[in-house]
């Protein structure tokens, strides 16, 4: 009966140690016990009191004004000139608000804490089990003191401001998620549709096929049996880094490769894609965008190195092994007058990842 009265009697039995590894000295250090408690300021003068909470809300509304500001900031200074000035006030003052807001809250958390809460000292013992309903009533019960001590539930302007804070605090950073990506502009309509982006590339009608990185145009005779060949658009070469060189280029990179006419197994409607065995597929994996740069000559095997993914070239880049959902798309090709290798028409389906398909 002694233990059901005693939630941690049972417990406490297990503590001792054995009889036979029990040590006696004869000088043990004596448990000294807490210090003297010594009142705090705001616990003698209530206007002290008062003052202490009226500081701490006005620190947690300095902090949902911090975090309004870099929102305001991130539409007051865009970005999209380009300027270095421009940029250079979006990060100053979008970063000065999302500084004050959490720099006010972490302040205003810790003054409340040590000028508001209950101020005490107190000794929890630990248990390694758990324990009974009376022990659990326990702890519900310590929540609702730790509740009426820290004054979460009575002070309605502390408790507000600083919910408010609190989720003020977040908005920055989801705001700051918009300039992540590209915006639609009267000049550019199609600038922040990635659908769009990722259907249409630079290819066009009678473009000729250029080594990568030269731009030098390539001769359909120049072709190897077996070879492979870094292919990019010929106005490629001429385009600026600021104009978009990069990001057209990860688009229309193209990996041409030349195999023996008979081996390659074509659609009846894909058969004047191909020049005297020579085809052109996106060097963008289908699976999450890699460039796919690896060719087995023998096998006539694309291999992506990020997933394994493997194509097949003989049968229109076909996935025969790994996580790509769908072949390599095909650039349609054929020669002009001058023997050039050039593009009939841009691709015919979206490069790069196939979720961008599912729209």
């Amino acid at each position: 009966m002694a233990h059901e009265e005693n939630a941690l009697e049972h417990e406490r039995a297990s503590w001792k140690p054995s009889p036979g590894l029990a040590v006696a000295v004869p000088d043990p250090v004596q448990n000294p016990g807490l210090p003297p408690h010594r009142e705090r300021i705001v616990d003698k003068d209530p206007a002290a009191m008062a003052r202490a909470v009226r500081t701490v809300y006005t620190l947690f509304y300095l902090s949902l004004a911090g975090s309004i500001w870099a929102i305001a900031a991130y539409m007051l200074f865009p970005i999209e000139s380009g300027q270095i000035v421009d940029i250079r006030h979006n990060n100053l003052f979008i970063g000065l608000g999302i500084a004050l807001a959490l720099f006010a809250l972490g302040v205003g958390a810790i003054h409340w804490s040590k000028a508001v809460m209950s101020d005490k000292e107190f000794i929890e013992p630990r248990h390694a089990t758990r324990g009974r309903d009376t022990t659990r009533e326990g702890a519900v019960q310590a929540f609702r003191d730790a509740n009426e001590e820290s004054g979460f539930g009575r002070r309605t302007a502390i408790r507000g401001s600083l919910i408010a804070a609190l989720v003020a605090s977040i908005l920055p950073g989801i705001t700051l998620f918009r300039g992540l990506a590209p915006q639609s502009s009267p000049d550019h309509p199609h600038a922040g549709d990635p659908v769009y982006l990722l259907s249409h590339t630079m290819w066009e009608k009678g473009m000729r096929l250029a080594h990568d990185p030269s731009g030098e145009p390539i001769r359909a005779a120049d072709l190897t049996l077996g070879s492979a060949v870094h292919v990019i658009p010929e106005p490629l070469a001429e385009l600026s880094h600021h104009d978009g060189y990069l990001e057209e280029k990860a688009k229309a990179i193209v990996l041409l490769m030349r195999l023996l006419p008979e081996q390659l197994q074509e659609e009846e409607d894909r058969k004047s894609w191909s020049y005297d065995g020579i085809v052109a597929y996106s060097k963008v994996c289908t699976h999450v965008g890699c460039p796919v740069a690896l060719y087995e000559q023998q096998t006539h095997h694309l291999l992506c190195p990020c997933h394994q993914s493997q194509f097949d070239v003989e049968r229109g880049a076909a996935v025969i092994f790994g996580p790509a959902a769908r072949p390599l798309p095909q650039l349609p090709i054929t020669v002009d007058d001058e023997g050039y290798l050039i593009a009939q028409s841009d691709f015919t389906e979206p490069v790069g990842p196939s979720f961008w398909e599912r729209h």
